[in-house]
């Protein structure tokens, strides 16, 4: 089984309540056992030619799926479906039991690649102040800008890093299973970002620590996603960044699981 379909086998059924699709960010909320819920994920698309298949069927119908089977799609072929699959994932997954950390990723990456070799998959906009806080630091990118290494040198960077750091999408984009394929037995896997699933399944594929989003007031969130916001104006709408360990994982500064 992919980390995919076994996310997907564990989720419970729910209602859909709304769905939207953003120029940046993908939101999806339905209604589970009476409580309303919220996912993420960041909105991949591609160029495609005129007059084919659409990438969504039946718009403005969305909402009439059944939530597991929007889900689904998050095994599509289609970039635009796989970010609605991802978010309908977060939304039906349970918020994870407590404690959570309040150390968002940057923090993260910091503490547990202090005077190590760290490499990050995603540009993500604090890479700048991260090389002053690791020993050395690789971030490897899709389009790749000064200093950043292409995603194609992942075969050879992954290995010799102590800690790889991984953005959400890797998960929305189905890149994920063949990254962590390519990390070190013995180094440590960050998946971050407002994608990322807190699913314990991830645990069981290499991950160690997972930061990730919980939306706590949807409508103005899905209301400025509508309306093409970045996330640094959803979080300030009502998104919360947590941060998730595998049992035994110690954060210097924060203590193990």
């Amino acid at each position: 089984m992919t980390i995919a379909s076994e996310i997907l086998s564990s989720l419970a059924e729910g209602r859909l309540v709304e769905v939207r699709l953003g120029l940046h960010w993908t939101a999806v909320v339905a209604e589970v056992a009476s409580e309303i819920r919220c996912g993420l994920a960041s909105t991949q698309s591609e160029a495609r030619p005129h007059g084919s298949e659409p990438e969504i069927p039946a718009p403005g119908e969305l909402e009439r799926m059944s939530a597991r089977d929007m889900a689904a799609w998050v095994q599509s072929e289609f970039p635009l479906r796989r970010s609605l699959g991802t978010a309908a994932v977060n939304a039906l997954l349970p918020r994870p039991p407590l404690p959570w950390h309040s150390l968002n990723g940057e923090e993260v990456i910091a503490r547990l690649g202090e005077g190590k070799s760290v490499a990050v998959v995603g540009h993500f906009p604090f890479v700048d102040r991260l090389r002053e806080s690791v020993g050395r630091l690789w971030v490897l990118e899709r389009r790749p800008g000064p200093g950043d290494e292409p995603e194609e040198a992942a075969a050879q960077l992954l290995p010799q890093a102590d800690v790889v750091a991984l953005t959400g999408a890797t998960f929305v984009n189905g890149t994920l299973e063949a990254l962590l394929g390519l990390c070190r037995p013995g180094g440590r896997v960050i998946l971050l970002g407002p994608s990322t699933p807190l699913s314990p399944v991830l645990y069981e594929h290499g991950v160690d620590v997972l930061s990730g989003a919980i939306v706590e007031a949807p409508e103005p969130v899905v209301r400025a996603v509508s309306q093409g916001a970045g996330f640094h104006q959803i979080h300030a709408l009502g998104v919360r960044l947590v941060t998730l360990m595998r049992k035994g994982v110690r954060i210097p500064g924060e203590g193990a699981w």
